[in-house]
């Protein structure tokens, strides 16, 4: 897998539904097309909601993968 370059990290974990995607679409909203997103979120519903959010609104989800008790997930912005 190719290095990718985190523009920002967001740690929302000990956040819950819809905490984390919300931190993520904030960030995302003020961003440069580009700009890679990290979201750490202890939330399982943020592994299932935040793919379902990038693909409805155009932009690229880099990964998605499970780190011990948190998620970690990667969403590029496309638009």
């Amino acid at each position: 897998m190719s290095e990718v370059n985190i523009t920002k990290t967001i740690d929302a974990r000990g956040s819950y539904c819809p905490g984390p995607l919300m931190e993520l679409v904030k960030a995302i909203k003020r961003g440069q097309v580009g700009d890679v997103y990290e979201l750490l979120s202890s939330d399982n519903g943020s592994a299932k909601d935040v793919p379902e959010w990038v693909n409805k609104m155009g932009h690229e989800l880099v990964y998605c993968r499970e780190e011990g008790d948190f998620w970690r997930i990667a969403v590029k912005k496309t638009k």
